[in-house]
This record gives structure tokens, C-alpha cells and sequence, in this order.
């Protein structure tokens, strides 16, 4: 029996890990979105990359944004779907292979990304992002965590945010620990991470 190949045994690794999700799943923004939202406008298209569950879809929408929300993941979207129709929000899901899909050029108002990051992927986020246009992203800073991702190429240097875009406008920039969001235990884990806002002249 021959090998999957690497893109559907990616796909599978995150259906496996919403398998069991409903709407009611906790799904909420990230730090960075919600701590500096008051940067947002008040109408637009956003885009929410490798949005899981869609917690930052989610609250792109609930401030007043037609949401794109783009994953691998199958069952994460179909939870997304079924909770955006409940609540009668405009969030798209579009399942996407990152390492395969373009991203149009000027089409989004506003990007947000949170704990995924692919270098590659930089130049075609600033080329989607409309004049004016935010940028908010928020990941793991490294060195490589403990119940985190192993591979340290998905994780951030402190400052290379800032250096990244040179295009950008740097709003916010900041580092330093955080809860998980969803982890509504009483001590939920704590990451490092490096979080930024950058505006498009």
C-alpha cells in the first residue's frame, strides 16, 4: 500500500484533532486581535489564514467584516460553517492547502494569523492586504516550547516581526507569555510569543 501523500496526511492530522468538535466548542480570538480591535474598520473583507475552529473568523465577523476563514481541516470548517449559519454571520470557509493556494492580490482590508507560520508564505500576505490595509499576527516566539510545536522552524525570532515587512507600518509590537484562549481550565498553559500589527501604506 503506497504512502499518502504529505498534504492528506496533513489534512487527516487536523481532522483527527476537530473530529469531536461542535459549535459550542470554545473558539475565541487571539490576544493580539482582541487587545488591539479598537485598529479595526468599521466594514471590509478580512481573511483569517489557518483559522481552525475560526475564533479570530469568528470575532472579524461579529465586528461587522465579510470573513474568509481558509484551513486544511475538513471537520474544522464545517464546525465553523454550522456556527457562523447559527449566528447568522458572513464567514466563507474555504478549505486550503496553504503550501498550494495564492493568495489574491489587494482583495482584504484585514489578515489575521495566530500559532501557524510559513516564512514563504510572507510577501503573498502582503501582496493580499489592500492599501491601508492591517496585518495582525501573533505566534510562538522562540526557542522551541514545551507543549508546542518541535519543529523550531515554526516559531518566530524576537524582532523579526518588524523586519519582515519593511512595507508595513509597525502599529503594535510586543513579546511575552500568554494563556491559551480556549483552555478554560483554572491554569490554563502558558506560551511565549511574539505578537504584531503592521499597516500597509
Amino acid at each position: 500500500m503506497s504512502e499518502l501523500p504529505a498534504v492528506s496526511a496533513t489534512a487527516q492530522k487536523w481532522d483527527q484533532k476537530y473530529a469531536d468538535a461542535t459549535v459550542q466548542t470554545p473558539a475565541k480570538p487571539c490576544f493580539v486581535l482582541k487587545q488591539h480591535s479598537g485598529l479595526l474598520p468599521f466594514k471590509g473583507r478580512a481573511l483569517e489564514l489557518a483559522c481552525g475552529l475560526g475564533g479570530n473568523a469568528r470575532f472579524l465577523a461579529q465586528c461587522g467584516l465579510k470573513t474568509q476563514a481558509w484551513d486544511i481541516s475538513d471537520s474544522a470548517l464545517t464546525v465553523l460553517n454550522n456556527w457562523a449559519s447559527l449566528n447568522q454571520l458572513p464567514i466563507e470557509p474555504l478549505i486550503t492547502d496553504l503550501e498550494q493556494m495564492l493568495l489574491p492580490y489587494q482583495q482584504f482590508d484585514v489578515i489575521v494569523i495566530s500559532r501557524y507560520l510559513d516564512r514563504k508564505l510572507f510577501p503573498q500576505i502582503r501582496d493580499a492586504l489592500k492599501p491601508g490595509g492591517l496585518l495582525y499576527y501573533q505566534t510562538f516566539l522562540s526557542p522551541v516550547q514545551e507543549n508546542a510545536p518541535t519543529n523550531p522552524d515554526f516559531y518566530i525570532h524576537s524582532g523579526e516581526f518588524n523586519q519582515a515587512w519593511p512595507e508595513l507600518h509597525t502599529r503594535v509590537y510586543g513579546e511575552g507569555w500568554l494563556p491559551n484562549e480556549n483552555d478554560a481550565s483554572e491554569q490554563p498553559l502558558r506560551h511565549r510569543y511574539a505578537w504584531y500589527v503592521g499597516q500597509k501604506a
